[in-house]
């Protein structure tokens, strides 16, 4: 059993992880566990998720759409890389996963079908956190590298606080019965890697590299070559000037 987390747990672990936080007003009695009468836990994965839209904060945490009333996840991801907490209970943001794709992470297998529907369906809003990253999902607007790095952070924690692995995180593509592509797109870079495509795979692999390491590791980043001091400015002119009279 993996019950959720206490609201101030979930806040202690992410912040040992290096991830930036803020709180959205309310966001600890903010939840959909009352109004469906269904309650959050136990939790088995973690299912990441892109926004699709700009300045979503209010959306996911507080206003919804229309037929999907908010909270839509737990945590909002911003492109800077904050992350804001926008409900302490279930959230609508899975809707149903396809049972094959539920276990496949449940399980932490190695691979993971393609999701489903003849296999039966889950409520994934009972058996998952939920994170809503702002990125309009149409595979051109770029994850910044501070955004990728806390996501893979966030995972991470997640992951760490209940023993899991990196097979424990999903994408909502993975789990979905209704065609979602999301996440998706070009990333910026991570660590001392350069641009790459969004893939899970990848993903996973970054979440398990930072579970090798403690919690407050870092990531290799790319480190700029030092400016050249006086000095070595000066003998390289006079390197310079040497040569080119010996030329003349």
């Amino acid at each position: 059993m993996a019950p959720p987390l206490s609201h101030d747990r979930l806040m202690t672990i992410l912040r040992n992880e290096g991830v930036k936080l803020a709180e959205y007003p309310g966001w600890r009695d903010r939840e959909r566990d009352d109004e469906t009468g269904k309650p959050f836990g136990p939790v088995h994965l973690v299912l990441n998720h892109h926004t699709v839209a700009r300045d979503s904060l209010r959306i996911v945490a507080e206003t919804g759409y229309a037929g999907l009333p908010g909270p839509l996840a737990h945590i909002h991801l911003a492109k800077s890389g904050l992350a804001t907490m926008c409900s302490g209970g279930r959230a609508n943001h899975a809707g149903l996963m396809a049972v094959n794709a539920y276990v496949s992470f449940r399980d932490e297998q190695s691979t993971h079908p393609a999701p489903s529907k003849a296999s039966g369906t889950v409520d994934g809003n009972d058996c998952s956190y939920g994170i809503e990253a702002e990125n309009l999902g149409d595979g051109v607007d770029v994850w910044p590298r501070a955004q990728y790095d806390a996501l893979v952070r966030i995972n991470a924690a997640i992951c760490r606080e209940y023993k899991w692995k990196g097979d424990s995180c999903a994408g909502h593509k993975e789990t979905s019965i209704e065609g979602k592509v999301d996440p998706r797109g070009p990333v910026e870079g991570y660590g001392s890697r350069g641009r790459f495509d969004f893939t899970l795979g990848q993903f996973r692999e970054d979440v398990d590299e930072r579970l090798a390491h403690a919690a407050s590791w870092s990531p290799g980043a790319v480190t700029p070559p030092k400016p050249p001091t006086v000095e070595e400015r000066l003998a390289a002119l006079e390197k310079r000037v040497t040569a080119l009279e010996t030329a003349g």
